[in-house]
């Protein structure tokens, strides 16, 4: 195996000639704080030229206490530990360094007043659909940004794996478009800094966790993105990333500490094996491999038991959250980084805004592995997990199975049907984030072998069923990724998000009458299920499918609302009869078929046309 030479780790040797006339403070992280926060707790990293080295003092300044200035392995970081009491009011602290050699030296860290009432902000919830972009993929707002000095990895749209310029100006300019279709919130593909050499589109290689990448925008165009999206109904839930980082992320041009990533005497890749997390049998050895080792070379992992790290990531996610006005957070490969730092980090910021909402990734579909995470779930050794929502991978590889299935003895819903009955599984299954597809795997109508008529079959049953739904860009309008699974095929651009582009999605441009088709289809769905309380909150029933019969159904409904909805896979219509279904119905049917419009009178039977759904609001 090849040595993997990342790993030599210099520590400055500091002779007394170089104290003070090299200091100079680099970074200060967070930027800035907030008075008026529910922790009174902060830390502050300081990075600067043999700053370990000197006195750190902090004039008088009411209502804040300097705890602690922890000094670490690398003199050139300083961890500043504050106390800021409730009632403290805005201003700039005021440090002081001092060294043998040189003059006192002062530098300020700005706290500043609390912007509206965000600790009240409301995260997204089921009453909520979902729109996930890849932002380089997305619209190209602004071709000034594409390429930028020092940054290696320049614009090329006809390389797969290469920018093609998507920009946060190209979703701004588009938000309406979003907002008409019926989508209620955005989720946004990482946009921080990736200043790598290759690749770095996608975001997930973030090289400064404080820092919008320059190709994309800036701090303050996020910021207005939210804004402005909130002015079209919309909210936005950020991507963040804690496992690992990319490997021009400048800690790795000068570690704070040998231990700030999960170093090994040769590269060592994650393992994978999620299931010795609930495992009883599970040797240390693979749980070592799976917590600590690698995703790639070009992404070291971040060691979370480290105490100033975890600090540092929990620290961000706030300063995001109040910074920028966001609503939500997905939360990436949430089960690989340290098991307890992730339960801290989750805890901290539902105490900070107790309204807010996380989406953890665990892509498994074994619902007791995804179940394991979510808040309220009593687990075998205790685990209490903190996090609001984890992503229902079980549920959307059963969708796609039964759709693709053929019947045999039994109904082919019958893979979807038992993964929803393990429902008792979660805390909260109202919570789970359901989905058609997503960034890393192939395009729902490639899933789907681009059967039209199964297509529209899965969304209805994401409109209705229970969760919180999400589609993938360009999902409205067909994109496929037909014989291949490359990620940069599966990230194609959105038809219309650039300037000349033959094809618009956001005008209908030389879309095809079937992409269109379904891009209204899914506008009309949306919309209603925009206003149908009774999906986001409403009991749930379903009937399980008989033996050899493609007819599934399921009822949405409270004490004033009631929807029905039969989803039909056979290749001709079907007389369903209503008595099935008489301790949610009663003795007869009488509604409306919101797809079709078409009313339905005192009906004892029902008439579904071949291969189509209906959701029939009951009166």
């Amino acid at each position: 195996m090849l040595r993997f030479t990342l790993f030599l780790f210099t520590f400055f040797v500091v002779t007394s000639q170089s104290l003070y006339s090299q200091n100079r403070i680099e970074r200060m992280e967070p930027p800035n704080w907030w008075v008026g926060m529910v922790s009174e707790d902060l830390e502050i990293m300081v990075y600067g030229k043999n700053i370990g080295l000197c006195e750190i003092r902090l004039e008088k300044y009411d209502g804040v206490v300097l705890k602690e200035v922890k000094k670490v392995q690398n003199s050139n970081y300083v961890f500043i530990s504050l106390t800021i009491a409730p009632q403290t009011v805005p201003g700039n602290l005021v440090f002081t360094l001092n060294s043998e050699k040189e003059a006192q030296v002062d530098f300020t860290y700005p706290l500043l007043k609390r912007e509206g009432n965000k600790q009240h902000t409301v995260g997204f919830s089921s009453a909520d659909m979902v729109y996930l972009i890849t932002p380089d993929r997305f619209a190209n707002g602004n071709t000034s940004n594409d390429n930028v000095n020092g940054f290696a990895d320049k614009v090329n749209r006809k390389d797969k794996g290469g920018r093609h310029g998507g920009d946060i100006q190209g979703i701004i300019n588009h938000l309406g478009y979003l907002s008409d279709m019926g989508f209620t919130s955005l989720w946004i593909n990482p946009t921080l800094e990736n200043a790598m050499p290759k690749n770095s589109y996608h975001g997930y290689a973030i090289t400064d966790f404080y820092k919008v990448d320059p190709r994309f925008g800036s701090n303050e165009l996020y910021k207005v993105m939210v804004k402005k999206a909130k002015e079209k109904g919309l909210t936005v839930i950020m991507d963040m990333v804690a496992n690992h980082i990319g490997l021009k992320h400048w800690w790795m041009k000068d570690l704070p500490s040998q231990d700030w990533i999960n170093q090994w005497p040769e590269y060592t890749e994650t393992n994978h094996r999620k299931s010795i997390i609930l495992d009883p049998y599970a040797a240390a050895v693979d749980r070592k491999t799976f917590f600590d080792g690698w995703f790639v070379p070009t992404m070291p992992d971040l060691n979370q038991k480290n105490q100033e790290l975890a600090t540092y990531l929990i620290q961000n996610a706030i300063w995001w959250i109040e910074y920028s006005g966001i609503s939500g957070i997905r939360m990436d490969t949430y089960p690989y980084p340290d098991m307890e730092f992730m339960n801290d980090w989750s805890k901290a910021i539902s105490e900070e805004y107790p309204l807010f909402t996380i989406v953890g990734e665990e892509w498994s579909t074994n619902p007791n592995q995804v179940a394991y995470w979510q808040q309220g779930k009593k687990n075998y050794n205790n685990y209490e997990s903190h996090l609001k929502s984890v992503m229902d991978f079980p549920l959307q590889s059963a969708l796609v199975n039964s759709l693709n299935s053929e019947k045999t003895w039994a109904s082919s819903w019958i893979e979807l049907y038992e993964t929803l009955a393990q429902d008792y599984v979660y805390a909260d299954p109202n919570q789970l984030m359901i989905f058609s597809d997503n960034h890393d795997m192939s395009r729902m109508y490639t899933q789907l072998n681009e059967d039209f008529d199964l297509y529209k079959l899965a969304l209805v049953y994401l409109a209705t069923t229970r969760g919180i739904p999400q589609l993938y860009y360009g999902t409205e309008i067909l994109m496929t990724n037909p014989g291949t699974d490359d990620h940069g095929i599966i990230r194609s651009d959105f038809p219309g998000g650039w300037e000349n582009d033959a094809i618009s999605a956001f005008t209908g441009l030389g879309l095809s009458l079937k992409q269109k088709e379904a891009q209204e289809f899914v506008k009309k769905l949306l919309n209603w299920r925009k206003g149908a309380a009774v999906v986001h909150d409403g009991a749930l029933k379903h009937f399980a499918p008989k033996n050899k019969e493609e007819v599934y159904v399921l009822f949405r409904y409270n004490d004033q609302k009631k929807i029905m909805v039969v989803l039909n896979k056979n290749t001709k219509s079907v007389r369903v009869d209503l008595s099935t279904y008489k301790e949610v119905l009663g003795e007869e049917l009488i509604g409306t078929d919101i797809l079709s419009d078409v009313k339905i009178k005192e009906a004892s039977e029902l008439t579904i046309k071949a291969r189509s759904a209906m959701i029939i609001a009951v009166e």
